[in-house]
């Protein structure tokens, strides 16, 4: 066999209906396709018995994540030309070049073509998943012991895997960026400083900080506001470093870490609380209670500050469906809300929403960066963790940076408040002022 890559082409061709923007190159080093263009290196054919087996979203990431399919060339450009040349789907609802190709790959079309894929397959059994394949407990989602183990997949992979993607600020959530000529840490540094001066945080307050990572904002918040804070994740090699930060600070007499769930915490009232990056984990049959929660740990005028993805909005809500990839390999149980939706619950667990801020373009240069730090420091992130973890983080990544660009996801600070019953909220007449 040598016209694999040209078999392969006419194949995804038909499927598509449309031609392939990708020239690929297959396993017996043939290539077929546009010149020029990023090449869709299938180097195995495994990948397509893992297709074969799990025509879905599910085998294409398998083969990605075994380092069975590539891409070599501009990645960015790869997913990009990907979701210009594939149809969208889904009730007229933008995808990603990676969505898109996942989508594609479930299309009857390609099962219809199943005896050409075989021959192209050739002889065998089902591949194993990779071992990064995220391993949950059976049963309900969102229950106490499930969302731990959900949080340790992604955040316990090595500190130190996490300090070569995120840079000296080790702040895992959307920076706030004056520029793009701006660095990555000063751009987290003015995130955290926006947030507090959001929640209006003085000397002598109390902080929760839900889903606090490796302590950065209670950091911040404590040093430059002079709060005493609380800090809560359930990942135990984040608090361990978030302690190992804190004590080097001289801050462990004002800073708690605790490895402890939301639904745990009985020692409010709180006169602020920030959730950064922690409610797309919460899941949608979870939503209210968080908000109820958060609402009754505050103080009558207390803050919240709840910086949150969204996706955008389906026609047909009942039709969403997580993607595959991201379900199995990068946060097991999320769940992405549109804005409205967040907002809405937020006000029916009793909060007064003053503020909401999109912050869609700046998570896109925050990814762009984290992608940067991943490729300069690639063999010391392999050695951490695993070759097949580092493709995980680079292709979602990259992903999303496009994602956000191409408004198919925002990310949102909505501000609220618990008002008391008397109205008196404190907010300033300009409410952007802050203060």
């Amino acid at each position: 066999m040598a016209d694999a890559a040209r078999r392969l082409t006419a194949l995804a061709e038909e499927v598509l209906g449309a031609p392939l923007p990708l020239r690929i190159r297959a396993w017996d080093r043939s290539e077929y396709g546009p010149p020029g263009t990023p090449v869709l290196v299938i180097r195995r054919r495994r990948a397509l018995r893992r297709l074969l087996w799990k025509p879905g979203e599910l085998g294409l990431a398998r083969a990605w994540v075994a380092g069975d399919i590539d891409v070599e060339g501009d990645l960015y450009e790869a997913l990009d030309l990907l979701a210009g040349s594939l149809w969208e789907r889904g009730e007229g609802t933008p995808r990603s070049g990676l969505a898109a190709l996942l989508a594609a790959v479930r299309d009857p079309r390609l099962r219809a073509a199943g005896g050409e894929l075989i021959k192209l397959a050739g002889p065998g059994l089902p591949p194993r998943p990779p071992r990064e394949e995220a391993r949950r407990t059976s049963g309900p989602l969102h229950t106490l012991r499930r969302d731990k183990q959900s949080i340790s997949h992604h955040y316990d992979v090595g500190n130190a895997f996490y300090e070569r993607v995120l840079g000296p600020s080790m702040v895992y959530s959307c920076a706030y960026w004056e520029s793009p000529q701006s660095t990555l840490e000063d751009a987290q540094r003015a995130k955290l400083d926006l947030v507090c001066r959001k929640l209006a945080l003085e000397p002598g307050q109390r902080l929760l900080d839900v889903g606090c990572g490796w302590g950065s904002m209670v950091l911040h918040a404590a040093r430059e506001y002079g709060v005493s804070a609380v800090g809560i994740t359930l990942s135990e090699e984040q608090a361990a470093y978030a302690r190992k930060r804190i004590a080097e600070a001289g801050l462990a007499d004002r800073i708690e870490i605790r490895v402890q769930d939301y639904r745990e915490i009985s020692d409010g009232p709180f006169d602020a609380v920030s959730s950064i990056g922690m409610a797309e984990h919460v899941g949608s049959a979870r939503y209210a209670e968080y908000a109820a929660d958060v609402h009754a740990l505050l103080k009558p005028g207390g803050r919240l500050l709840n910086h949150q993805i969204a996706r955008r909005p389906l026609k047909n809500e009942e039709a969403y469906e997580v993607d595959e990839f991201i379900d199995r390999y990068v946060f097991p149980d999320g769940e992405l809300a549109p804005v409205g939706r967040t907002v809405a619950q937020l006000e029916e667990a009793g909060f007064e929403v003053r503020d909401v801020e999109s912050l869609r373009e700046h998570y896109a240069l925050t990814l762009r960066q984290w992608v940067a730090n991943l490729q300069k420091h690639w063999a010391e992130a392999v050695d951490l963790t695993s070759a097949g973890r580092a493709r995980v983080w680079r292709l979602y990544m990259a992903a999303s940076a496009l994602s956000f660009e191409r408004n198919r996801i925002g990310v949102n600070q909505v501000l609220a408040v618990r008002t008391p019953g008397s109205g008196a909220s404190k907010m300033p007449l300009r409410t952007r002022d802050w203060r």
